[in-house]
């Protein structure tokens, strides 16, 4: 009995024991688990932060991405609108030309009154040039590209402009009343038209201040230069004879009447040729008579705008009617001999707002300008 009994207590000391023992590694195992499970969590949530970081700026990048390619895609909107109201291909280096009801004038270069102007592109280029890396450094290269082209478009503009006032001061008549610049009294009544639309896109299209102050500066110059254009184009500078061997008779201004043999006003140019030598018109236009006249005999008149009107005397016979539009270098008639004349020849006059002017300032303006082939 006693073995017995210390059998038993062996046994429950040996249980007990062993059960203790299994408690203490259950609970550090417990412990290991509660704390890799931490560890782990604590990853997991440094891992979803920074997943939310770079998406937040992954989005962000987007979104500025997204502005920047904006802001481009509205600088080449205005940058082609721009072009299309310059004359797009037109605007190439050297001479400028100039289109006229289909025929093409090309202004020379060698213009006295032109004045000299330093390009933009060279006045403001930076001593240094700062280097920078990535998708900065080419929305910098497109801002300096998009920059460089305003300043050349702007460069072409300006010196076109130059060349046809050059062209319009030979006529002797101011360019600011050719243009429509002064009033009668001389005083300002007005500028470059910038066209509405533009100045409107400009203002709720968001673009950088500097960018469309920039580009209003240009169009006001686009502008200036399209009004010269079409000055120049109603102006008649063409030779009204189409063949090179005419000769001028008489001139503009006092002489002697052929007829009374008094001092009188002539009020055109006297050209000869051969009889039924083509008469052609000067400038494209409207004709504004076409019929006889006392003293001209059969007479063509064309409005060609902006002030101009040019007359036709003495023709032998006339090809145009009243109202038909003409085309510079358009034949309108035969040199003749009919009215109030002496011979075959024909009288031109040049008229500008109601009064006339000398011819000859015209025709020599004219030599700047010559047909292409």
């Amino acid at each position: 009995m006693a073995l017995g009994a210390v059998g038993v207590a062996g046994w429950c000391v040996y249980a007990t024991a062993n059960t203790v023992i299994d408690n203490f590694h259950a609970s550090s195992q417990s412990t290991e688990v509660d704390r890799l499970e931490a560890k782990y969590q604590r990853w997991l949530t440094e891992a979803r932060a920074q997943s939310q970081a770079a998406q937040a700026q992954l989005t962000e990048r987007t979104q500025a991405f997204e502005r920047v390619t904006s802001e481009f895609e509205r600088r080449h909107e205005v940058l082609r609108s721009l072009l299309e109201m310059a004359g797009g291909s037109n605007l190439t280096s050297g001479a400028r030309p100039i289109e006229r009801d289909g025929a093409r004038l090309l202004m020379r270069a060698s213009i006295d009154e032109a004045e000299p102007r330093v390009s933009r592109a060279l006045a403001t280029a930076e001593p240094t040039l700062v280097q920078t890396v990535g998708f900065r450094a080419r929305v910098d290269a497109l801002e300096t590209d998009q920059s460089t082209a305003l300043a050349e478009l702007e460069d072409n503009v300006v010196e076109r402009s130059e060349q046809m006032r050059g062209v319009l001061r030979l006529t002797g008549v101011s360019v600011s009343r050719l243009t429509g610049a002064e009033g009668d009294d001389g005083a300002a009544v007005g500028g470059p038209l910038v066209p509405q639309d533009l100045i409107q896109y400009l203002r709720e299209s968001g673009m950088d201040t500097a960018f469309a102050h920039r580009v209003s500066q240009v169009a006001a110059r686009v502008a200036e230069s399209r009004r010269l254009q079409a000055v120049a184009d109603a102006t008649p500078l063409a030779q009204p004879v189409a063949v090179d061997a005419y000769r001028e008779t008489s001139g503009y201004g006092p002489r002697v009447d052929p007829f009374t043999g008094r001092p009188a006003f002539h009020a055109g140019l006297d050209l000869t040729a051969f009889e039924r030598a083509p008469v052609v018109a000067t400038s494209p236009g409207v004709v504004a008579y076409a019929g006889v006249k006392s003293g001209y005999g059969y007479v063509v008149e064309i409005d060609h705008g902006h002030g101009f009107k040019t007359r036709y005397g003495h023709l032998r016979d006339i090809q145009v009617s009243r109202g038909e539009r003409v085309a510079i270098g358009q034949r309108i008639g035969s040199m003749g001999s009919t009215g109030r004349s002496t011979g075959t020849h024909l009288h031109y006059e040049v008229w500008f707002r109601g009064r006339a002017v000398d011819p000859i300032n015209f025709l020599r303006a004219g030599r700047h300008v010559h047909e292409q082939g």
